[in-house]
């Protein structure tokens, strides 16, 4: 007899095909990442009974997902002919600013972006175009987590309802560095660092067509989409040639301290299902990450045009927000209207940071030196950092 809580591949597929009565994954293929990443779940992560239930319902769903995905996009080829318009990226390491200013754009209604909600359950029942059902249920997954792990609300503004990182919806593919932050699996980690994930990405064009396509149902048109996940670091170039007239918003934050930060972060997410989880390790191989992702666009950067960037120092999204939206909206050609102006007010007065607990982390606690890490982001903090640190 199986185990219920099974993290074998094979039967989390057949558990999947059951439950949603279809058995085409659609592409990329998604047997070989599962099967890579089960594996490590099994063998390194350490996880305790909760990490079990949690990888079991989280893979399961993931691949529910993506079988009732593919029925939609045959039974709808419409889908797929959405036209998507000029998108704005927002790029940047992990804890430079990056949900806030995502959230500031997205307040302006002339903007698609993809909430919480429609990152975590992109594929409507056939009832809940309207979304009111994944609503309610992402909310009760968003006070579950809280409640499970009260130290996140401090690093992280939960929201079902806000922005949100469209990473969820790449990770629909298990090609991505979601994994890796929420458990310790090397071996997958590395696997996926070498691999090619413009499919993963060709897919995220798919997810953003169908979600585009309903808000279009439910009486929603926007001119631009805003996008946020500090991965696209790493792809920036796939990005540019799979999204048109594409904008990439760079954050800017010292390194010395978004990475410990971050790491704190991860070890949080890690602890969710280990009790092993070392905030020690989860610095080190996430530093590697950020490092890898972050010197990949710099490098990309050589060979572009200055204005497919806007650079935006963190304190500066802190310290006037208003302001960075401004500077951004007249890079793309796009006027700061009244209405606009008056969204993005409204939400800075609605949610203030000063409203959440305090992040409190320690370069120690991550297992670094700041020696170690203004020599590893060297070229990076001469170049972002040291240059534009203010008096």
């Amino acid at each position: 007899m199986s185990n219920p809580m099974t993290l074998d591949p094979k039967e989390l597929m057949a558990l999947a095909q059951t439950e949603a009565g279809l058995s085409d994954f659609g592409e990329p293929a998604i047997e070989e990442p599962l099967t890579r990443l089960t594996a490590a779940l099994r063998t390194e992560a350490k996880l305790n009974g909760t990490g079990v239930y949690l990888w079991h319902t989280r893979l399961l769903g993931i691949l529910v997902t993506r079988l009732r995905a593919c029925d939609w996009f045959k039974r709808h080829p419409e889908i797929l002919e959405e036209r998507l318009p000029p998108t704005v990226v927002i790029v940047g390491l992990s804890r430079t600013g990056t949900t806030l200013l995502h959230r500031l754009i997205a307040a302006d209604k002339r903007f698609y972006a993809a909430a919480w909600w429609e990152c975590r359950f992109p594929v409507p029942g056939a009832d809940d175009l309207s979304g009111a059902s994944r609503i309610a249920a992402a909310k009760l997954e968003v006070e579950a987590i809280l409640q499970a792990a009260p130290a996140l609300a401090a690093i992280h503004p939960w929201d079902a309802m806000g922005a949100d990182e469209d990473i969820m919806l790449l990770d629909q593919t298990l090609l991505t560095t979601t994994s890796e932050s929420l458990a310790c699996v090397p071996s997958y980690r590395e696997w996926v660092h070498a691999q090619d994930l413009r499919p993963a990405y060709v897919y995220l064009v798919k997810l953003m067509k169908f979600l585009q396509w309903q808000k279009h149902k439910r009486g929603q048109h926007a001119e631009r989409w805003v996008l946020k996940t500090p991965m696209h670091l790493g792809y920036v170039e796939v990005l540019n040639d799979l999204l048109p007239e594409v904008t990439f918003v760079q954050t800017h934050r010292d390194p010395v301290t978004s990475i410990p930060s971050y790491a704190s972060m991860v070890q949080g997410l890690w602890a969710l299902g280990s009790d092993t989880a070392d905030a020690r390790e989860a610095g080190r191989q996430w530093c590697e990450t950020l490092q890898e992702h972050l010197n990949h666009c710099l490098e990309m950067r050589k060979g572009w045009s200055p204005t497919k960037f806007v650079d935006v120092d963190f304190r500066d999204t802190v310290s006037k927000p208003l302001g960075v939206v401004e500077r951004i909206f007249e890079r793309i050609g796009l006027p700061m209207t009244p209405t606009a102006h008056a969204a993005i007010a409204a939400y800075m007065d609605s949610h203030p940071r000063e409203g959440r607990p305090k992040h409190e982390y320690t370069l120690e606690e991550a297992g670094f030196t700041q020696a170690e890490l203004e020599q590893r982001f060297k070229n990076y903090r001469e170049k972002h950092i040291l240059t534009t640190q203010h008096s």
